[in-house]
């Protein structure tokens, strides 16, 4: 596998989570995305709050503009600061995002040295790429020079055992349940010390 086949995940997840300029917030708006982001109805996040229902359904619609009492309690009751309340998710990204990827339903990128299962591939915008991966080479011999790319990564051995090598450091031996944290500008490549293709988890941030 080449240094470009390896990176290509990572700069095909960077594209794709390209910044956007964010609209002007809309603060009924973003009282009813906290409030749903906490699966409460408008009674419960008006009681929370202290506020009657309608109030809190004319701030949601616009109808109304809330005094800094009702901002007070709104924010109390939603278990935020006031300035919380005006202030835009950071990327454009809705509180409480949530993807779930059964077993053996992830995206696959296969390569001649490693086996991807991309995880998670639904969101968009993402600060890490998780996947999982099976290890097929067996030699550093299998790959086409070190593989790096920006971003800091994280690995953790499921099954078999692994020979971690990187580009300022010895070759490091690894079993399941072991982990390493490292700068993925530095050289980095993995190979299979089992009799069976070892498994591992890699995240990769994005940012």
């Amino acid at each position: 596998m080449t240094n470009t086949d390896n990176t290509s995940l990572i700069r095909i997840a960077r594209a794709s989570g390209t910044s956007e300029v964010a609209p002007p917030l809309d603060l009924g708006a973003r009282v009813r995305e906290l409030r749903k982001a906490r699966d409460w109805t408008l009674e419960q996040a008006a009681q929370k709050a202290g506020l009657a229902r309608s109030t809190l359904s004319k701030i949601e619609n616009g109808q109304m503009s809330p005094t800094y009492d009702a901002l007070k309690k709104l924010a109390v009751g939603l278990g935020i600061s006031v300035p919380q309340l005006f202030t835009q998710p950071s990327k454009g990204q809705v509180n409480g995002r949530m993807a779930m990827t059964r077993s053996g339903e992830g995206q696959n990128q296969i390569t001649t040295t490693y086996e991807h299962e991309l995880l998670a591939d639904q969101l968009t915008k993402k600060s890490m790429l998780p996947y999982r991966a099976r290890i097929r080479a067996r030699s550093m011999d299998e790959f086409d020079g070190w593989v790096r790319h920006d971003g800091e990564e994280f690995l953790y051995v499921l099954t078999g055992t692994i020979r971690l090598f990187t580009e300022f450091y010895e070759p490091v031996e690894m079993k399941r349940g072991d982990s390493a944290y490292y700068d993925a500008t530095m050289g980095h490549n993995v190979v299979s010390t089992s009799q069976e293709d070892a498994t591992i988890l890699w995240v990769t941030s994005l940012t």
